[in-house]
């Protein structure tokens, strides 16, 4: 688990500097930081555990752990466990109009299909829990047109633009991954340590 934690730190660094590039605001001084005086944050490998014994427990697929704000976006760190899948439901074709997310993939293997040509896509509702918590606005669709088929696999690095579906159409016994969700617009809510851990408590962690 330490090994994979090194890994989520590594890919956590190097989202933050793409992220946080910064413009020139005086040539003669250089460039300004785009995020101010901002504090680093360290979310241990044993948080993210307790994170996937929720999902277990409860059958969650998706839980955001932090949210936060690095300046001119913000950043999402979450958790997602889906267990075995031998064909896709029917709607389940998501889309997330402001939000990119990148797979970090701890564990297990699943087959999932993108693009962005979505076949009968319908508007998420605005109380929908995703919307409102995780990753905003967006769409659901009954299947992806021209899709493009990826296989993915514990250590892969999957990168999901805002505005392309994605759906997993196949996993044999487990998929375990972290979502770093990049959100310029800032439409989902902050959360920070504290939050994480009164929504532990309340899970039984």
């Amino acid at each position: 688990m330490r090994k994979k934690a090194t890994g989520i730190l590594i890919t956590l660094a190097l989202v933050t500097c793409v992220l946080g590039r910064v413009s020139a605001q005086n040539l003669g001084a250089g460039p300004a930081p785009s995020c101010v005086m901002c504090l680093s944050e360290l979310i241990p490998a044993e948080e993210f555990v307790a994170y996937e014994q929720v999902a277990i427990d409860t059958g969650l697929t998706d839980q955001q752990v932090r949210n936060i704000d690095i300046g001119k976006v913000n950043v999402a760190v979450a958790l997602a466990r889906r267990g075995p899948l031998s064909a896709s439901g029917p709607r389940s074709v998501a889309e997330h109009d402001l939000v990119t997310e990148i797979y970090v993939v701890l564990s297990g293997s699943g087959t999932n299909v993108t693009g962005p040509e979505l076949v009968d896509k319908q508007r998420r509702p605005p109380d929908y829990r995703a919307v409102q918590f995780l990753n905003g606005p967006g769409n659901n669709a009954a299947a992806i047109r021209n899709g493009i088929t990826h296989e993915l696999e514990s250590g892969d690095v999957f990168v999901i633009p805002a505005g392309t579906g994605h759906q997993f159409t196949k996993i044999d016994d487990h998929i375990t991954y972290l979502m770093i969700r990049v959100d310029p617009d800032r439409v989902v809510p902050l959360m920070d340590a504290a939050a994480s851990q009164a929504y532990l408590i309340e899970n039984g962690q």
